[in-house]
């Protein structure tokens, strides 16, 4: 099963990885300021990221990707939640996506091995972009209210 395929997987399967992040975020004693959030949003934000996952990963989709996550940390710090909650629920968000191909009980034969590595990897690489822009848009956020102060 080479990456690609694994990558069509989790967008096929978005409605419930998505459902499931939802509730690990409820769940998450740390995330008091997230979880007040309507089930709504987060499932929207998380359902956002799985269907767009394959293009956001694919050469030209990073700038389209940088900026959404950029907007959602200017929102976060709009609506005075703690940067570490919103690192936090990506992280949820990243190792959630990464279950559910585990859990799906492919990586049986070397080919399958090495695609879920390679999935393992750039999803490593997209989350960490990720974290990037969201604090990015969270500082920028941050230093245009204070400006206005």
């Amino acid at each position: 099963m080479a990456t690609r395929t694994l990558v069509q997987m989790i967008e096929d399967h978005g409605e419930a990885i998505a459902q499931r992040v939802v509730r690990k975020l409820r769940q998450d004693l740390h995330l008091r300021h997230i979880a007040r959030l309507p089930e709504s949003e987060l499932l929207s934000r998380a359902l956002e990221v799985v269907k767009n996952f394959g293009r956001w990963l694919a050469p030209g989709g990073e700038q389209e990707a940088a900026l959404r996550f950029e907007q959602l940390g200017r929102r976060r710090a709009e609506e005075a939640i703690p940067l570490c909650e919103v690192v936090r629920a990506l992280q949820i968000l990243k190792a959630n996506i990464l279950d559910y191909v585990r859990e799906q009980g492919v990586g049986h034969t070397y080919l399958e091995l090495y695609a879920e590595e390679e999935l393992e990897h750039l999803a490593g690489r997209f989350f960490d972009n990720a974290v990037y822009h969201v604090i990015c848009g969270y500082e920028g956020a941050a230093q245009h209210a204070a400006h206005s102060a």
